[in-house]
């Protein structure tokens, strides 16, 4: 607030009255009120960054378990000392009692030309129904809200691929965090990290040594 002080002498001279000198101050107190209310107001309406977080989907465990199905679409990948292998569909040991074929192991890498090209390959039918489901809402055919369902609708359909991922006691963590990232960069729905089971470490290790 700004206030005019009077100072200075107001006599005569010549017949005539001189006036009187006046010097400004300015009061900063209704500043310094408006500095604090405007503080307050940005804090509260400020939206600060929040940390982003990927959703994992971990298997329930159920009270009356049922004989397990059979997995469509299925891919499981085992993680080592720096280095990845995978498999499709179910595991079945040598000389499993099913008479099934043997599980094999396949190795690829961390890459662009691995693991990434590996699961575009396998999961097409959501890359290719994200890029339908694009254009519907780049044309304004379908509202945002729709999209978002439509899109998670896609991810957990039957012909989506379903990831299994497991570790053994070499594998570093920035090996799981790869392969984690490899998975969300290629839209997988369902993600599951597992204990590896003692057949898969068998067959791990044999293929380490190779």
């Amino acid at each position: 607030m700004a206030e005019i002080v009077e100072s200075g002498g107001g006599d005569e001279k010549g017949g005539k009255k001189r006036p009187k000198k006046g010097s400004a101050r300015i009061d900063m107190t209704p500043m310094v009120d408006l500095g604090f209310l405007l503080l307050t107001f940005f804090v509260l309406t400020s939206t600060f960054a929040k940390p982003k977080v990927m959703s994992l989907t971990y298997p329930a465990k159920e009270e009356s378990p049922e004989p397990p199905k059979k997995v469509k679409n299925g891919m499981t990948f085992l993680v080592s000392d720096d280095r990845v292998f995978y498999y499709t569909g179910e595991f079945y040991a040598a000389g499993n009692t099913k008479g099934e074929a043997p599980t094999e192991l396949t190795e690829t890498n961390f890459g662009p030309d691995g693991i990434r090209k590996l699961l575009q390959e396998k999961n097409t039918y959501v890359l290719n129904k994200i890029t339908e489901l694009q254009g519907k809402l780049n044309r304004k055919q379908i509202s945002d809200s729709i999209y978002k369902k439509q899109l998670i609708e896609a991810k957990g359909a039957k012909e989506a691929l379903k990831v299994l991922v497991k570790t053994d006691m070499k594998a570093k963590t920035r090996n799981f965090i790869d392969v984690i990232d490899e998975l969300y960069i290629n839209q997988i729905g369902v993600i599951a990290p597992v204990d590896i089971t003692k057949s898969e470490q068998a067959l791990l290790d044999e293929k380490l040594k190779q």
